[in-house]
């Protein structure tokens, strides 16, 4: 049954099996056979059958009661009294135990085979922090529910069939939640000729006492919470009282953006940095590289100026130092907004040093002459960014490689960009710098193991940029890995294998590498403290550690390495540090954008379509090529497209991606939409300046809106038009 329209077919004959099956209990009036009336005026038969034909008997009641609540029909409290009245408490209890779990599993099961998929699909992210909270506490949930009589049992049939929570933990949760009340009604059917009404098989106090049984599965995780952190707190002696409120370990986006809301909120915060202040971004990634994609940018323009009119001749010439220049001129000009006396002045008290964890609440402090210093804080804050991966390459430490935190310094005093540069890897930082010094001169080697560039895009994004980086000279070798480093009389060169095995050697002049981050975990005290990393720093929903005063933010708890998730993720680690103690805030991954500042940009943000197919999420794709947009021609961009995924037949996003010109500008109309739930035809009733490459948002939204025309209304239109031309 993998064939989709065979799983459809299935799915319309269970359902029609079912209906036909409730239609038929109800039109035979089996329901009226199932009534406290009914079963008192046949006990006397029932425990005759009972002494004739036991197993025959216990048999069909069993098949009865898996029948009744499979189908999640009446009659399964007056089945369980008449258990009690003619098998007894012991047998009439167990065969009402597994006849009623098996039911529910049945009835489980229907509801996830039918429905999962489809809800699922159409309502993922309302559905993900659910099913986040069933993959967690699933169980313990289910037992809740179970043991409360105020819930119907086929609705929480219907519900947990929705999740992903494992049938055979469904079974043995109900198992024993349903237990209670089974007792309780098979006990009470024992006494059957007493009963007048079900009512009274139920009192206030004994349905208060179900609740709080019920409850004190919940109950009892809250208080094993509670009572974790002291477990961890116990070989360490807590400081009566503090020297700060809140310790910051980084200045990069995470740490800057931490202490500036602590020291806004009047908080005494301390800000550690062992090296330069605006971390990774400022000194090694974000500025430096957009200033070197910019030069790089205006010398392609400037050699493709032929095509709008404009003389190029004689040939502009590029003067790479002075390009690096401009460069380390940006980071200059910059590095005063993160500066220490920047924070100082806010009330940031700023220390240049090594932190490392001495205990929960102490951070001891080398300075940069040798001396140390302990400072104590209620609550911890680790922001150590990330560094780059340095591949095991055989022969790469002799090599003279450079990394993307290296290259800044290293290129600073060239004269002329490398004549032969490899870029080890295909992601978005490799493919960045690979365009941007092929387009200032270099003759670029770009390398990566994996099938395609930017492997977390669509294919057809994928194949684009690396159609646009071919275009400006950019050698790319996939599924290529490289081997060794060597060097001999005629210069250094790479030994690089195809994927059929074949080994060629590359000549470069420098070797760069761009294949990836990782957090920076060591030196810090963590393994002391027997603080979880696998990668990253392990934390919770809250950015919590194992211990609740200690938190982790940006690259180096993941899980996305970006400069503005960190200092997205800054607010809530500083306002739960902070203030946890009155109320916490689970961080927000709905919504995240990102972007690959190649030429054309590629701008990202929720689902795109390889994800949709890999999770198994029906999506409707409404596409605008910007060849049609009128600014993208005017300004000679008219290269790339605007993708929507949609919810199929309505207009609420998905996910965006965008390949074009300033496309994480574009974004950023796409990021407010998902954030407060504005659906396309919100975008397409926004006026838009004419001429801007924004238009090509209103535009997308305007062909989906013209994809989901009415039809018969526009037909009706047209014929009450036509009559009144007459």
């Amino acid at each position: 049954m993998s064939n989709p329209h065979s799983r459809l077919l299935l799915r319309v004959f269970i359902v029609v099996g079912l209906v036909t099956c409730i239609v038929a209990f109800f039109a035979t009036g089996l329901h009226r056979a199932l009534t406290l009336e009914t079963l008192k005026n046949s006990q006397h038969y029932l425990a005759q059958l009972r002494h004739d034909s036991p197993w025959v008997l216990t048999a069909g009641f069993f098949a009865v009661y898996v029948v009744v609540t499979g189908l999640s029909v009446p009659g399964a409290t007056i089945l369980t009294l008449a258990a009690g009245a003619v098998f007894g408490v012991v047998a009439g209890t167990l065969i009402v135990s597994f006849a009623s779990t098996l039911g529910a599993l049945v009835a489980m099961l229907v509801a996830r085979y039918v429905l999962r998929d489809t809800i699922q699909s159409r309502f993922a992210s309302r559905l993900k922090a659910i099913n986040e909270g069933v993959e967690r506490d699933g169980a313990a949930y289910l037992f809740g529910l179970r043991l409360l009589p105020v819930f119907p049992f086929f609705v929480i049939n219907l519900v947990m069939g929705l999740t992903n929570l494992p049938a055979r933990t469904y079974y043995w949760v109900s198992q024993i939640g349903m237990l209670p009340a089974t007792i309780l009604y098979v006990n009470a059917g024992t006494q059957l000729a007493g009963i007048q009404s079900l009512s009274e098989v139920y009192s206030p106090t004994l349905l208060i006492s179900f609740s709080l049984l019920a409850l004190f599965p919940l109950i009892a995780r809250f208080v094993v919470r509670r009572l974790a952190p002291r477990k961890a707190y116990k070989p360490w002696h807590k400081p009566k009282k503090f020297d700060c409120n809140l310790i910051v370990i980084g200045g990069g986006s995470g740490g800057l953006v931490s202490a500036y809301i602590a020291a806004t909120v009047k908080a005494r915060v301390t800000l550690i940095e062992s090296h330069k202040m605006g971390g990774d971004c400022l000194n090694y990634g974000c500025v430096p590289s957009k200033t070197l994609i910019q030069a790089a940018r205006t010398a392609h323009q400037i050699n493709q100026a032929t095509a709008t009119g404009l003389l190029t001749e004689p040939a502009p010439t590029v003067s790479f130092k002075a390009v690096m220049q401009r460069v380390h001129q940006a980071v200059a000009r910059i590095a005063p907004h993160d500066s220490p006396e920047r924070y100082n002045a806010l009330g940031v008290d700023v220390i240049d040093g090594y932190a490392k964890l001495q205990d929960p609440w102490t951070v001891s402090i080398t300075l940069p002459d040798g001396a140390t210093q302990n400072l104590t804080a209620r609550s911890i804050i680790i922001a150590a960014g990330a560094e780059p991966v340095v591949p095991s390459i055989s022969g790469i430490e002799n090599s003279g490689f450079v990394t993307s935190d290296t290259v800044w310094a290293r290129f600073a005093e060239l004269d002329a960009p490398p004549p032969r540069l490899i870029v080890l890897g295909g992601g978005p930082i490799g493919c960045e710098l690979a365009q941007a010094f092929a387009r200032l001169g270099s003759q670029v080697t770009q390398i990566e193991a994996g099938q395609r560039l930017l492997s977390r895009e669509d294919d057809e994004v994928a194949a684009l940029v690396q159609a646009s980086l071919k275009a400006d000279g950019v050698d790319i070798l996939t599924d290529t890995k490289a081997v060794e480093c060597l060097h001999d009389d005629s210069g250094k060169y790479l030994l690089i294998q195809r994927q059929d095995g074949q080994v060629e050697r590359v000549p470069f002049d420098q070797l760069l590498c761009a294949v990836g981050r990782k957090a920076r975990l060591t030196g810090y005290g963590l393994e002391e403290l027997g603080i979880e990393t696998n990668g990253t720093v392990q934390v919770n929903q809250y950015l919590e550690t194992c211990y609740p005063n200690i938190y982790a933010v940006g690259d180096v708890a993941g899980p996305y390495q970006f400069t503005h998730m960190a200092a997205h993720q800054a607010w809530y680690a500083c306002v739960n540090a902070l203030f946890g103690g009155f109320k916490r805030y689970p961080v927000d991954y709905r919504i995240v954008p990102w972007a690959t500042f190649v030429d054309p940009e590629v701008a990202r943000l929720g689902l795109n379509e390889q994800e949709a197919a890999d999770k198994g999420i029906s999506v409707e794709v409404t596409r605008y090529n910007l060849d049609e947009l009128d600014r993208a021609i005017t300004d000679d961009t008219a290269l790339g497209f605007v993708k929507v995924l949609t919810v199929p037949g309505k207009d609420r996003i998905l996910g965006v991606t965008i390949v074009g010109a300033h496309a994480a500008e574009l974004m950023a109309e796409f990021v407010l939409a998902m954030k407060h739930g504005l659906g396309l035809n919100k975008i397409l009733g926004t006026i838009h300046i004419y001429p801007t490459m924004a238009e090509a948002n209103k535009f997308v939204a305007g062909e989906w809106k013209r994809q989901h025309a009415p039809r018969r209304i526009l037909a009706i239109m047209r014929r009450y038009h036509d009559w009144r031309r007459r």
